[in-house]
């Protein structure tokens, strides 16, 4: 079941790139994530009441909040370089090669969560890498 959330989550993903990129006309790239940020506080805890999950915040670990407080950060970070680049380049470039977050991602789990590294790992993430360089190389995306 995990396949279709990624896939409904990666879908997502391109949809917020190519609405993004057409909002950012005359918006600048930190006012328009703030906008955002917005909506997604309001959605976010709106499912969190809805699915009746709000008193679990107490039973959250101490090193639990460390890691999702700087998840959020990064996610901040992340989306503002994103927001960033999009204003100032073209969608399908800036969303290929920020999406070389996937390839960082692999080396990442297989370094600090102990994942098996296997060969279709490897050769998907270099395929990604490879396709990701030629992108940003190429004469288009400047």
């Amino acid at each position: 079941m995990w396949i279709v959330w990624a896939v409904l989550a990666a879908v997502s993903a391109a949809l917020v790139i190519v609405l993004t990129k057409a909002g950012l006309k005359n918006v600048d790239p930190s006012l328009a994530f703030a906008i955002q940020a917005i909506l997604i506080l309001l959605i976010t805890w709106g499912v969190v009441l809805f699915q009746g999950n709000f008193s679990s915040w107490k039973a959250i670990e101490k090193n639990a909040w460390i890691f999702l407080i700087a998840a959020g950060i990064f996610t901040s970070l992340s989306t503002l370089f994103s927001y960033k680049a999009l204003s100032i380049g073209p969608a399908s470039y800036v969303a290929t090669v920020e999406r070389m977050s996937l390839v960082i991602a692999i080396v990442l789990s297989v370094v600090f969560l102990k994942e098996k590294l296997t060969w279709q790992i490897i050769l998907g993430g270099t395929v990604m890498l490879a396709g990701a360089i030629l992108i940003a190389l190429s004469d288009q995306g400047e």
